[in-house]
């Protein structure tokens, strides 16, 4: 008998339904997978086999062949076991052929039949519902996950005895609803962190703020001990939540890349990243064997933090120069090419020279000016162009640790936060892709950031003084124009052009002397 049911493939962030077609007919023995299945595939028929021993069914004594379509795909994974296994079972009979029309399996099968979550849950189901596929059946840890998709019934189901029953009819399984979203967000909005906690540091945080509000890159430097990680560490408690479609592509990501709590449906965090400085360019950007999402792409729609930044390797460094500009990263390789969002915001750390006291006001640096300047030379040029905000960050004075008084509350630079993001959102609303000031374009630029004869002034002496490049320039405009969006001014006024000038501290050819 032939049957045919349906899987899914993921290839990026994004899925590819297959087909798994099962025929048991004479002329030998065996079970016989095609398609281009890579060794986790093959081996499930083993899985397979021992899960039907363990949930009461036999495997037919005659050939049966399972063809993967389409057939130039690579399937990888052990998704595959429950689709095939079910196939199997509805060619065999004991299952109604009819029960599995316009469903989509999938799960990892233990060898006494119970099922394992599998990655990739959410693009399966935004496939299914795309090619009107009207159920999508898999292991009940990743059904709140996929869930959160309208439009398609989700079943979870613990192992392979409770599948069969349920497609008979015998035991059905209640469709899971997706998390209450009021519950998530109250449990994604608690922070053991809080800006109130930081003392003295107004500048820096006044810097994070703004970096917050536009979605603008942040270079912290200053000596060991002076707050910078405590600083960073606090941005995600003063980011605006994560709207429904940026939620969605951001849990997309996660769960390709197998991160996606099994009872949180869609995150409503915001991503906060903080890979050590010995990591990878691979996982960094993405890739390998089987390709997985990296750090840059974990960190879209939020923070990629990078401490220490010098001891970061020289290419690991390098390969952050083209997500930087164009918000998304393509890994290439001889088997694959994929390509992964990377919309994230950059926050870096760093010391200004190996001993860290370079520039000190009390304490005295102990480096030689030449391995100061290449301590400094190990983040290039072109990085550092690409950083919005280079915000020196000073020990704070014993008096003001010891002040008791609390400072302002992350919450309250939230609000700031949100209302400068909800005119930026406004303000971009018929523009595909662009979200935040951060991300214009040239053209945007002229647009929204015209400046009177005062600023232009001011500006262009700027340019000469400081020999700033045309990247510079363009991204002092962006952050005027977000600190005028927190002032609540529609037009672009000198003081805002001054204070964005004033955060470009590293393009001074006098900066530590």
């Amino acid at each position: 008998m032939f049957v045919k049911t349906h899987a899914g493939a993921v290839v990026g962030i994004d899925a590819v339904t297959v087909a798994v077609e099962v025929d048991i007919a004479g002329g030998g023995l065996g079970l016989y997978l095609v398609g281009l299945p890579d060794n986790a595939v093959r081996e499930s028929e083993q899985r397979i086999r021992s899960a039907f021993e363990n949930s009461g069914e036999r495997m037919s004594g005659r050939k049966i062949v399972v063809n993967l379509a389409p057939a130039d795909l690579r399937k990888e994974g052990a998704g595959f076991d429950l689709p095939i296994a079910v196939g199997i079972l509805a060619a065999m009979g004991r299952i109604d052929a009819a029960a599995i029309e316009g469903t989509m399996f999938a799960g990892e099968l233990s060898l006494d039949g119970s099922l394992r979550p599998v990655r990739g849950v959410l693009p399966l189901a935004l496939r299914a519902r795309a090619d009107g596929l009207r159920r999508l059946v898999l292991p009940v840890q990743n059904a709140a996950e996929a869930a959160v998709v309208d439009g398609i019934e989700v079943v979870g189901a613990e192992s392979l005895r409770q599948v069969v029953a349920c497609l008979n009819g015998d035991e059905p399984i209640a469709p899971t609803t997706a998390p209450a979203a009021a519950a998530a967000d109250a449990s994604e909005g608690r922070y053991a962190e809080d800006f109130a906690d930081v003392r003295g540091q107004a500048r820096a945080k006044r810097a994070l703020e703004i970096a917050a509000a536009g979605g603008h890159n942040v270079l912290l430097i200053g000596a060991p001990g002076s707050g910078k990680t405590m600083l960073a560490s606090r941005i995600p408690t003063i980011l605006p939540p994560l709207a429904r479609e940026e939620a969605l592509e951001t849990t997309k990501i996660h769960s390709v890349a197998g991160k996606a709590g099994a009872e949180r449906g869609l995150l409503s965090r915001r991503p906060f990243r903080a890979p050590h400085h010995l990591a990878s360019q691979v996982a960094i950007i993405g890739g390998g064997q089987s390709p997985r999402p990296g750090e840059v792409s974990l960190a879209h729609n939020g923070v990629l933090f990078l401490d220490e930044l010098p001891e970061f390797g020289r290419s690991v460094l390098e390969v952050l120069r083209q997500p930087l500009e164009n918000k998304r990263i393509v890994v290439s390789r001889a088997r694959y090419s994929v390509e992964y969002p990377a919309n994230f915001t950059l926050v870096a750390a760093m010391n200004p020279c190996p001993c860290g006291y370079y520039n000190h006001p009390d304490k005295e640096c102990s480096c030689s000016p030449g391995t100061v300047r290449r301590y400094m030379g190990r983040v290039s040029g072109p990085l550092m162009d690409r950083i919005d905000l280079h915000i020196e960050v000073t020990p704070v004075a014993p008096s003001e640790l010891a002040d008791a008084a609390p400072g302002e509350p992350s919450a309250a630079i939230r609000e700031r936060v949100v209302r400068a993001r909800e005119v930026q959102r406004e303000r971009f609303r018929d523009v595909a892709g662009v979200h935040t000031n951060a991300m214009m374009n040239s053209s945007m630029l002229r647009t929204w950031c015209r400046l009177d004869a005062a600023s232009s002034e001011l500006l262009g002496r700027a340019m000469e003084r400081l020999s700033l490049s045309a990247r510079a320039y363009d991204r002092i405009l962006k952050v005027a124009r977000t600190i005028a969006d927190l002032a609540g001014r529609a037009e672009i006024a000198a003081p805002d052009i001054a204070e964005a000038i004033n955060y470009r501290s590293l393009d001074r050819e006098t900066w530590g002397r």
